[in-house]
């Protein structure tokens, strides 16, 4: 499918929750594959734009998340990802950063599938070294799962009725496994320091605090009294994984809160300086400046706009069925 709306990212992906802020104005393209070979759930993605993506997956399954080609490195939870290692997602909320032109693959099993695989070919449970949240794997065998992740993305994207077939779906599945596993299993934990771990705690109450006032305006104060921490380490938690002030993120984070009460909005009941200012924003014209710069047009245009369907383009490959898609959409 082809998003071309971050509002309707949060449903978009199996498996888990992500939301995306770009962080510089233009239109958004983001390409997402997905691909169930039936225990093994995989995805491909590919965004245009620079952003900073909030990160929450489902209980009940283990994912793991590279960069798909050579290119810049992303920053995971403020640790440098670069091509060849591979992202331990947990349930806990986690924050990537990533440059123009991204390029990322996913992969998915649920918890009892990825214990039975690890003890049939490892014979152990999950290494306790991958409490860790990056890995680095051995150079070959991390070359051998990005070949095999590639080929299936372009069988599925040429040709995707060979998928349907149920011996090589299950041959697939059983490489991808069995690779991935050996890769987690063998590879070298990239160690996290205690500020780091003391950063992760504070970003996680942080979260928190978010999503019990999601509708409404949050000042410093508030946050600095919420994670019960100073301003100053509350900044450098924030420089560390969202690669940004606190102030920056909230009015980012707020800006998308408003521009999406203006979408759903009643242009004939509703007015702007009504919906801006609940979301704290009170110098109306900086306002609309900055809301023009982001998003191409004045806040009054946006509220005016018909309604519309949801940028989304459903296309192969993905065997999630369609209405299941559109349906977590609207």
């Amino acid at each position: 499918m082809r998003i071309e709306d971050p509002l309707l990212c949060p449903s978009a992906v199996q498996g888990c929750e992500i939301n995306v802020f770009p962080t510089k104005r233009g239109e958004l393209d983001l390409t997402i594959e997905q691909i169930g070979l039936n225990r093994l759930w995989m995805s491909r993605y590919e965004l245009n734009l620079p952003q900073v993506n909030r990160i929450a997956v489902r209980p009940g399954r283990r994912s793991i998340g590279f960069l798909t080609r050579e290119g810049p490195s992303i920053q995971h939870c403020g640790m440098d990802v670069t091509p060849g290692d591979i992202v331990i997602d947990t349930y806990d909320v986690s924050h990537q950063r990533c440059g123009t032109n991204h390029r990322y693959g996913g992969m998915s099993l649920s918890e009892d599938d990825m214990n039975e695989t690890l003890a049939s070919i490892i014979g152990a449970d999950f290494p306790a070294k991958l409490a860790t949240r990056v890995v680095r794997p051995r150079p070959e065998l991390m070359s051998r799962l990005l070949m095999m992740h590639q080929t299936v993305g372009e069988l599925a994207r040429t040709t995707p009725d060979a998928l349907e077939t149920p011996e090589l779906r299950r041959g697939f599945e059983q490489q991808m496994s069995y690779l991935m596993v050996r890769c987690l299993a063998e590879g070298a934990g990239i160690e996290i320091t205690a500020g780091r771990r003391r950063h992760d705690a504070i970003i996680a109450r942080l979260e928190d605090y978010l999503a019990e006032n999601s509708d409404r305006a949050i000042y410093l104060t508030e946050l600095c009294a919420a994670t019960g921490v100073s301003e100053r380490t509350l900044r450098s938690a924030c420089e560390e994984h969202l690669g940004m002030a606190p102030i920056r993120y909230l009015t980012l984070r707020r800006m998308y809160l408003v521009r999406r009460a203006l979408l759903r909005a009643d242009a004939s009941k509703a007015t702007v300086t009504h919906i801006v200012t609940n979301y704290g924003f009170w110098e109306l014209g900086r306002f609309s400046v900055a809301y023009r710069t982001m998003f191409g047009e004045l806040p009054s245009e946006t509220l005016r706009r018909p309604p519309q369907d949801p940028h989304v383009h459903l296309m192969r490959p993905t065997t999630l069925p369609v209405e299941v898609i559109v349906g977590r959409l609207h």
